[in-house]
């Protein structure tokens, strides 16, 4: 598995990332045993880099591969929507009990907008940055679906690492067009900033199309990794083989015929708690029950806010 160094942090990762929320409650639901297995069989494979969050709840899976897979080789970046030093330093002494490590490789602050978002998050992002300055945080940095967040992280001289959704249809890009995506990328990492992408397969929607929309995203020179989710040895083997240039048609076939989507339970009360959570228009109350549209991305943010938990990525 190829290996990037991410901007200039001097933290090498493979191209591959495991993106680990899609083993939670909320997706395939796997067991701590089942979920560690996976990011286990993946590290020996190449991957060496998991990205995590607070949010996702589930430090469990990391900390049981921890177990196998030794500390310094493996790159752990976790979020958190830490805004004040309360909340900041409550986050990052969670993730240090949870995950069973004494210091955390890339911390970002989680779904930031613009550079305004980022002045909102300044009092967490300058304890963070203590952290780092203690030898407890090896670089900071922010995660989002804007190309306002984006160039906000540029222009922030504590960012070092962006983490942005980006595809070949710019599916998920809450405000312009992956071209703009695209410009807004290529002035970070000209900045020195190291990137990896989120969403290369736009959350599921372009899984009959993985092996273009993955060289995409690839060929890329701006981008040094990329996030993906991944819920079986099939599809770790899957994605594998694609970064690698030499696809396995008979896995891919098999992957194609199982997409995903948003499932709503029709035991779903209307509270309206996902409506006002999704950034991109996705689903809404009508009549009383909580209707998904084309714009979902499959990220699965909604279904935490879910009272009933009737919401799922399946």
């Amino acid at each position: 598995m190829e290996k990037r160094t991410l901007g200039h942090t001097g933290i090498e990762v493979s191209r591959l990332c495991f993106g680990s929320l899609t083993m939670t409650k909320m997706q395939r639901n796997l067991s701590i045993k089942e979920g560690a297995a996976l990011l286990v069989d993946a590290y020996k494979k190449g991957v060496n880099f998991v990205d995590t969050a607070q949010y996702y709840e589930n430090y469990a899976y990391i900390r049981k591969a921890l177990e196998t897979i030794p500390r310094e080789d493996y790159i752990i970046a976790t979020k958190s929507y830490a805004y004040d030093t309360i909340t900041a330093k409550a986050a990052f002494e969670e993730a240090l009990e949870q995950l069973g490590t004494d210091y955390i490789d890339l911390f970002l602050l989680h779904e930031q907008e613009s550079e305004h978002t980022l002045r909102g998050h300044e009092e967490a992002l300058l304890y963070f940055a203590e952290q780092k300055k203690a030898g407890k945080i090896r670089a900071l940095g922010l995660s989002t679906h804007f190309v306002a967040g984006v160039l906000g992280g540029i222009n922030h001289p504590l960012i070092e690492v962006i983490h942005p959704i980006y595809n070949e249809k710019g599916i998920g890009i809450a405000d312009g067009t992956r071209e703009m995506m695209d410009s807004a990328i290529e002035k970070a990492k000209a900045a020195g900033i190291g990137i990896y992408g989120m969403k290369a397969l736009g959350g599921g929607h372009l899984i009959p199309t993985a092996r273009e929309s993955i060289s995409f995203v690839l060929v890329n020179p701006n981008i040094d990794a990329v996030a993906i989710g991944m819920q079986s040895v099939d599809e770790i083997d899957a994605n594998i083989a694609l970064f690698s240039g030499e696809p396995r048609e008979d896995l891919h076939d098999r992957l194609r015929k199982q997409p995903r989507h948003l499932s709503i339970d029709d035991y779903c009360i209307g509270c309206g708690n996902c409506e006002k959570r999704c950034n991109h228009n996705a689903i809404h109350v009508i009549d009383g029950q909580a209707v998904v549209n084309e714009n979902c991305i499959l990220c699965g943010y909604c279904a935490f806010t879910c009272p009933e938990f009737c919401i799922k990525v399946i």
